[in-house]
């Protein structure tokens, strides 16, 4: 099996995993509804560093992504990268909408009190800046691809962070959108790959089984630390530094995963 398809079957699996643990499970609600009450209550003084997420221009900052798409895929003369990373940063965002406003629910499991029990599953700011890092680097020759990932999984992990800190959403809208959109770019790229004529780049058993796991692994270990938080104050902490984190290592499972050869 190609890594890449190994990869969004990992990345699937994770994101489905994601939802039943956190959203649809008591257990998974209680650990997250302490950090929407404290990032709404105001409980948290230090967030000022996240406004610049507030008062930005969303719609903006995807038109450029897709224009600059545009432009380096037409500057490779590579008119399927096009293609492909349109549908990467489309396709996310389409899907995500769609899961999130008809698909998808948040169930009353926990009795929440103020919390908001509107499904917020998966962010969609997420999503945003998870698709224009990995679209961007799927039409960028692999040798510049490390200058695009490593910058923009920090951007990825700051407006995680950032949409808890403001209130918007918890640990697992942020993981779902991340594993969301790793999921369609390894299905995009493990299509590219297989038009080509470079066939046969199969990973050994190891790193497949990896890439099937290891993002199921870190929705695990997410929930178990999360469940640790004693108080509202400290689940809101706890989940800014989980996001980021986590927002960290799904760029880099997917970076891992990507063909070289597109």
């Amino acid at each position: 099996m190609e890594l890449s398809l190994a990869g969004a079957l990992g990345f699937g699996a994770a994101f489905l995993l994601s939802y039943f643990v956190f959203v649809r499970t008591t257990g998974g609600q209680a650990a997250e509804n302490g950090v929407v009450r404290s990032a709404q209550s105001g409980l948290s003084s230090t967030s000022d560093w996240a406004i610049p997420l507030r008062d930005g221009d969303k719609i903006a900052v995807l038109c450029a992504a897709a224009v600059l798409l545009m432009v380096i895929a037409l500057l490779r003369r590579r008119f399927a990268l096009a293609a492909a990373g349109s549908a990467v940063l489309g396709g996310s965002l389409l899907v995500a909408h769609v899961l999130k406003m008809y698909v998808f629910d948040r169930p009353p499991l926990t009795g929440g009190g103020s919390v908001a029990t509107h499904n917020s599953f998966p962010s969609g700011h997420v999503t945003a800046a998870m698709a224009i890092v990995l679209a961007i680097a799927l039409v960028v020759p692999q040798r510049a691809r490390p200058f695009v990932l490593v910058p923009g999984a920090l951007g990825v992990a700051w407006v995680a962070s950032a949409t808890i800190a403001l209130g918007w959403h918890r640990l697992s809208d942020t993981i779902g959108g991340g594993f969301l959109v790793a999921t369609i770019c390894c299905l995009v790229a493990a299509a590219l790959h297989a038009s080509n004529r470079e066939r046969g780049e199969r990973a050994g058993r190891v790193p497949v089984i990896a890439a099937l796991i290891l993002p199921s692994v870190l929705v695990g270990a997410l929930y178990a630390v999360s469940r640790t938080a004693t108080s509202d104050n400290a689940q809101l902490v706890g989940a800014v530094i989980l996001a980021a984190a986590s927002g960290l290592l799904v760029v880099l499972l997917t970076y891992w995963v990507l063909p070289k050869s597109v």
